[in-house]
């Protein structure tokens, strides 16, 4: 595919269309959503999930003609993609097109799902809220770096359980927290860019996704047609209570 060129794609709703870019930055994401739009794979399927002041999801092939109530969120075209997280150079910024994927218990390489994606809408948030996420996300690094020395250790701690060496268990302990401290103070302490801050304050979105899953495009026109669907009502599951359908996604 040409990398020099720049992918749109039109996004027909019953609600109206939304015109989104894809990223050159993300080829595996942007490929393999050019190659489904082209088979009419997103083509009568819905909006099958839907969350005020969050999101909107779709791309699940099972919703077509899906049934009132169906639970729905599950399907795809059979694989995975993997991760092209891009960060911070792509965040969730308000429009922003993101591949959903199954969560890091099941899915620790944060491989996308092959089909689903969603639509940021998010919040704005102040400085001070801004900052209180970024000591979050300090958290959530540190937790992470942890929970792979853990892993990493495994067998030394089954065989200090099993001997019952309490002593050593709180040893080994104190000695993988500093370990956790020494490779979080070294790389850094996660900050909002200039760019997401302006976003985040401005225009809204959800920074706490941010990292976690990968962002493949953003919407340039039709946030209006964005905001209209995630202000529907919906029914469990999240599912909106009157369907919202993509009539077809063509690229432009």
């Amino acid at each position: 595919m040409n990398t020099e060129k720049t992918y749109y794609v039109l996004i027909k709703t019953d609600l109206g269309d939304i015109k989104v870019k894809l990223y050159n930055e993300t080829p595996l994401h942007r490929d393999n959503f050019i190659k489904l739009v082209k088979e009419g794979f997103y083509n009568e399927t819905l909006f099958h999930r839907v969350i005020k002041n969050f999101m909107i999801q779709g791309g699940d092939p099972d919703s077509k003609g899906a049934a009132a109530g169906k639970s729905l969120g599950t399907g795809g075209p059979g694989y995975t993609i993997p991760a092209e997280i891009i960060y911070p150079q792509l965040f969730h910024k308000r429009g922003a097109l993101a591949a959903a994927r199954q969560a890091d218990q099941v899915n620790p390489e944060r491989e996308s799902s092959g089909s689903q994606f969603y639509i940021v809408w998010g919040d704005t948030y102040n400085q001070g809220k801004l900052g209180q996420m970024e000591k979050q996300l300090s958290q959530v690094q540190e937790q992470s770096i942890f929970d792979k020395l853990v892993k990493e250790h495994k067998s030394q701690i089954m065989q200090l359980r099993k001997t019952k060496d309490q002593s050593g268990l709180y040893q080994l302990q104190e000695e993988l927290i500093a370990l956790t401290k020494a490779e979080s103070d070294k790389m850094g302490a996660p900050k909002f860019t200039p760019e997401q801050k302006e976003a985040y304050t401005n225009l809204g979105g959800t920074p706490h996704l941010d990292n976690q899953y990968t962002v493949f495009g953003e919407v340039i026109e039709g946030l209006d047609i964005v905001e209209k669907i995630q202000n529907t009502p919906t029914a469990s599951g999240d599912r909106p209570k009157s369907d919202i359908k993509v009539e077809m996604i063509i690229i432009e």
